[in-house]
């Protein structure tokens, strides 16, 4: 697959280079606003990409190949950031990786097909991953008023959290139905 150097491609890899970047931030750094600004970037490139790739017709197999798991890519840190910082469960990462690698797996075995088929990313699929940053950016922004003392806890954000790791394991799995039905 040829890169094509367009402005949408350049933003997906952008995206992907900001990822440990944010890892970095999120782990090593004492203000959490550094790695909630480095996600929210990355996050607004997706849909920055989007809107660009569509208004001028730039949309290429590399973007709908790329643009999807440079997604993957960013949201799988953060759910690892956040079990290493123990602001989630696991459970929701475990949900969440394996949706991600069976749905790459069905796109790679339709790239790797005859026919080599690029299966763009469903409007379920592009729902999920804005929810998703959506949820991961309001549950950073949650810990970093906590961590500044700016609110108290009291189990608030534990709640929240937990209440947007869940919706977001939902509408990840049911963002696969598709793939699973699709011949």
């Amino acid at each position: 697959m040829k890169i094509e150097w367009n402005l949408p491609n350049k933003l997906t890899i952008f995206r992907i280079i900001l990822v440990p970047v944010y890892v970095a931030a999120a782990l090593y750094c004492a203000n959490p606003v550094y790695s909630f600004a480095v996600f929210a970037i990355a996050s607004l490139t997706d849909m920055v990409d989007g809107k660009i790739a569509r208004k001028y017709n730039l949309i290429t197999d590399f973007g709908k190949f790329f643009d999807p798991l440079a997604d993957k890519i960013l949201v799988l840190a953060a759910f690892a950031v956040f079990n290493e910082l123990g602001w989630a469960s696991c459970w929701y990462t475990v949900v969440i990786f394996s949706r991600e690698f069976f749905v790459s797996g069905i796109r790679l075995v339709a790239a790797s097909s005859g026919e080599h088929k690029v299966i763009p990313a469903g409007l379920l699929g592009k729902l999920k991953t804005a929810s998703t940053m959506v949820a991961l950016c309001a549950i950073m922004i949650a810990h970093s008023l906590v961590a500044f003392g700016a609110v108290s806890d009291g189990g608030w954000v534990f709640v929240m959290t937990n209440a947007l790791m869940s919706l977001c394991a939902a509408l990840t799995v049911a963002s696969a139905v598709p793939y699973v039905i699709q011949k």
